[in-house]
């Protein structure tokens, strides 16, 4: 697991946004050490509220980017003036993308007891422990075994439990949640999702991280539960890594390129407004110029509206830490034309919104008196001026899509 060290400037609410990463970092199995030289990664989450604070935070970030290996730089300047970051050594990331990017493409860690947790009106439910994959480049594997499935009626009640306790929205986690049920033979996901959409209540459940390896089987009968529920957010995470076939198989993916896409297709032919979310590693050891551009295609082609890229590197104890690897400039490179190809495919998902009206529940309270909202296919909404419009937390309601930014929107009631 890795080690992070963070800042935060500003104001309350950026505390609050530093205290939300964290809390996933360490929910994932990352620790905090004091210092950015200890780190595997730091994390800026910047403020800028005037011409001096900027120049404060420009001058903080080239002194980190000069401490560690891999720094990045998220919080209001990073997504109000992205570019002032342009020459220095950093990825730019919204606050929600930096826990997955520091995972550097690896399995998320569930908690040590892996039990439901309840945080405002969002229930977590692990429901299970472990994957069944052998990346070469993963050290979670180490820490969490073989996949240790529950039996359905246990994640059901569990699920039931966290509705009861008031929860809006369940969010199903797991290392791997596509391959749910392998342990005792069957593949049991898409009978899970059917029987907690079935819970009585007014809910939403968003499914976690599934590698295309263990969807690709169950991939036409997952797609007819997503279609047939309309609780299931319209939302898959499925970590391609790459578009080369021959860096896959040195990563050890249980996937090639071909069943990332058969799974793509079976829920652009079942659902008419969905989100797809996806991982590349770049600049993996045995990555060269064509497989990069390989990538590249394969991002342009499927356009997901959510894209987490990381740059590669060595984990102790794993594979891929024996390879030679790619030097810091190709990498840097490679990261950042993904990077500008990825903010141009979620900005037009994104604008393509402006005009429709959609139904959103309000999951958490925002920047200011602004409140984050989900949309059916998990897209983020935000609603400013909540308290004047008497909106709060765990609220449905109808809005017209007004603006967007890069990977968010604005709404207003109707």
């Amino acid at each position: 697991m890795a080690t992070y060290h963070i800042e935060t400037y500003g104001c309350t609410s950026n505390r609050g946004e530093s205290r939300q990463i964290e809390r996933k970092l360490r929910d994932a199995g990352h620790y905090r050490v004091d210092g950015p030289d200890e780190a595997d990664v730091a994390i800026l989450n910047t403020c800028t509220v005037v011409e001096k604070t900027e120049r404060n935070m420009l001058r903080r970030a080239e002194e980190l980017a000069d401490e560690t290996a891999d720094l990045i730089v998220t919080g209001c300047m990073a997504l109000a003036q992205g570019e002032q970051f342009a020459d220095l050594d950093v990825r730019v990331l919204h606050w929600e993308d930096v826990p997955e990017a520091v995972t550097n493409g690896e399995c998320p860690t569930t908690t040590p007891d892996a039990e439901p947790i309840l945080d405002g009106v969002v229930g977590i439910l692990p429901i299970a422990r472990g994957c069944m994959s052998n990346c070469s480049y993963c050290i979670t594997k180490f820490a969490t075994g073989r996949v240790d499935s529950p039996p359905i009626e246990e994640n059901v009640e569990k699920a039931r439990a966290l509705v009861h306790a008031g929860a809006k929205e369940i969010r199903i986690t797991g290392q791997d949640t596509g391959v749910y049920g392998w342990d005792t033979g069957e593949r049991k996901l898409p009978e899970l999702l059917d029987r907690i959409c079935d819970i009585e209540g007014e809910f939403r459940v968003r499914l976690g991280m599934a590698n295309p390896g263990g969807v690709h089987g169950i991939h036409e009968e997952l797609a007819e539960v997503f279609a047939e529920n309309e609780k299931l957010y319209d939302f898959v995470h499925a970590p391609v890594q790459s578009g080369s076939d021959a860096v896959l198989e040195d990563m050890r993916r249980q996937h090639r390129v071909e069943k990332f896409r058969e799974v793509v297709d079976a829920f652009d032919e079942r659902l008419d407004h969905w989100t797809l979310s996806t991982d590349f590693i770049v600049g993996f050891p045995t990555e060269d110029e064509a497989d990069h551009e390989q990538s590249m295609a394969l991002l342009e082609e499927v356009r997901p509206e959510r894209i987490n890229i990381t740059r590669f590197s060595k984990r102790p104890g794993t594979d891929a830490a024996e390879m030679k690897g790619l030097g810091g400039t190709v990498k840097k490179e490679r990261s950042k034309a993904m990077t500008d190809l990825k903010m141009d495919v979620c900005r037009e998902a994104h604008a393509a919104m402006v005009g429709d009206t959609r139904e959103v529940l309000v999951v958490e309270e925002g920047t200011g008196d602004s409140v984050k909202c989900r949309d059916p296919a998990y897209r983020q909404v935000i609603v400013t001026d909540a308290e004047s419009k008497d909106i709060e937390v765990g609220d449905f309601l109808e809005v017209e899509i007004t603006a967007n930014e890069n990977v968010y929107c604005f709404g207003e009631p109707t």
